[in-house]
């Protein structure tokens, strides 16, 4: 079946065997060429999605998605992150185009045209872990029904970072000796009142 063709890989068989050390870079390496062969060479657009999107199931459920180490648990983040960029790679390549006579008026093709603008974390890695692992526990993104792992690839992705082990940095705030451990939020809070009182300022001056 086309949408096991992914599972068929040496990867997955190296990561559902605890045992297994050897040889797993190299079947990580081979995997995502083999990602990149299905979604480069498929006849249809379609043909690739319905095995990426087994294989994304699959790793991200896999019992090695929680793991600190840094042997099978990182390796199966690195793949889940390259497929779901690869997703998203495939669907922006294939964006149903307007019909032609949308296409013939300048206010709509100026509107298209419009460059994305291209954002980067200049921050450190560890003051992103901070707001992802609060906003995994305030909930506020599907309702808390999403894992830290997965919001750390979409903002990874989104601010073009490399990949971290959010997991690893994670144990590392937690390693903090000060009363609070989240320095990087407990800044924000600081500044952002900050501003707001000197906004607030600004207003009483000029009334």
């Amino acid at each position: 079946m086309e949408h096991l063709i992914l599972m068929e890989t040496e990867f997955f068989r190296l990561i559902d065997n605890p045992d297994s050390r050897n040889g797993l870079n190299a079947a990580y390496n081979d995997f995502t060429m083999a990602v990149v062969s299905l979604c480069m060479g498929a006849a249809s657009p379609c043909h690739p999605l319905p095995a990426l999107s087994y294989a994304e199931t699959e790793l991200q459920y896999h019992k090695a998605i929680q793991s600190m180490d840094t042997g099978h648990g990182m390796y199966v983040r690195k793949a889940l992150s390259f497929v779901r960029k690869m997703q998203r790679h495939l669907s922006a390549s294939h964006i149903q185009v307007p019909p032609l006579h949308q296409q013939s008026r300048p206010d709509n093709h100026h509107k298209m045209a419009r460059p994305s603008t291209v954002l980067r974390w200049t921050g450190k890695a560890s003051d992103l872990v901070e707001i992802l692992y609060g906003m995994a526990e305030m909930g506020c993104v599907n309702d808390g029904e999403i894992t830290v792992g997965e919001l750390a690839d979409i903002f990874y992705s989104l601010f073009n970072v490399e990949a971290k082990d959010c997991y690893r940095i994670y144990s590392d705030l937690k390693l903090r000796k000060n009363d609070s451990r989240t320095y990087f939020l407990d800044k924000m809070q600081e500044r952002l009142n900050r501003r707001m009182d000197m906004d607030d300022e600004k207003e009483r001056m000029r009334k």
